[in-house]
């Protein structure tokens, strides 16, 4: 018996949304209970940001166009 394993969904309890607010639940009780936590999140955030602003302004000044980009359809799909 040949199963194809692509045509399974995947078991999981958690759905949509309520993944994400176990995440930020678990980040905010990190938060709360180790002050080193706090440290590294607030470094993590910063550093982000700064990324974040970088990418925006870069993009601001030299957008993608259509020309550059070599493989339009990496996956054939048309």
């Amino acid at each position: 018996m040949d199963r194809n394993p692509e045509s399974e969904s995947p078991k999981s309890h958690l759905r949509g949304g309520a993944s994400l607010l176990i995440a930020a639940a678990l980040v905010f009780i990190l938060l709360i209970w180790l002050p080193a936590y706090r440290w590294f999140f607030l470094g993590s955030l910063a550093i982000g940001v700064v990324v974040a602003a970088i990418l925006y302004v870069w993009n601001g000044y030299k957008p993608v166009r259509a020309d550059d980009v070599e493989n339009k359809r990496p996956l054939g799909l048309e």
